[in-house]
């Protein structure tokens, strides 16, 4: 029998199963990674629906389209996969591949003060958004931060001068006015 982590800190959600496919058990699986296909690489998930868990270990998987096709060990038929609808699936966060320097994951960067070059407290990263061009910080007031106003700003290198995970500082060349 495996153990089911609990959901906390120290997992992430990588993608939802959304629907059945066929009638052999297998899961359409809509994947947060990219590419989709990344969320292949972890054999297991621990599935989340409210307050149900769940251990499943990945027999295989396909990309169809703008989701993924899964096959999960112990899973036969169509009647049983249509139980497994609508649960995320989480990972544990030490699973995820070391990223080289000065690239982070985006969790990492959530809950960072950002501040800007005269030293002002900007706000918090809420979260990101990606909008095809670059990804975006969504940046929203805090205490301590110059004023109430929410911010997105581009994370580019231009705007994003210096991340410090230690201090839990995101650093940026933007002017406060805009």
């Amino acid at each position: 029998m495996t153990t089911v982590p609990a959901v906390t800190d120290n997992v992430l959600v990588l993608g939802k199963i959304v629907s059945v496919q066929g009638i052999r058990g297998e899961v359409r699986v809509y994947s947060y990674t990219d590419p989709i296909a990344n969320l292949l690489n972890y054999r297991y998930w621990t599935l989340r629906r409210g307050t149900e868990l769940r251990r499943v270990e990945v027999a295989r998987g396909r990309v169809q389209g703008n989701v993924l096709v899964v096959k999960l060990k112990g899973l036969n038929d169509r009647e049983l996969a249509q139980t497994y609808a609508e649960f995320e699936i989480y990972i544990p966060k030490h699973e995820l591949p070391e990223l080289p320097a000065g690239e982070y994951y985006w969790h990492q960067l959530e809950g960072l003060r950002v501040i800007d070059q005269a030293g002002q407290c900007l706000g918090r990263v809420d979260h990101l958004l990606e909008t095809g061009a670059n990804d975006v910080l969504v940046v929203r007031p805090c205490d301590g931060s110059l004023d109430d106003r929410e911010r997105l700003l581009p994370y580019i290198d231009s705007c994003v001068q210096r991340v410090d995970l230690e201090l839990g500082e995101l650093h940026v060349d933007w002017d406060a006015d805009f």
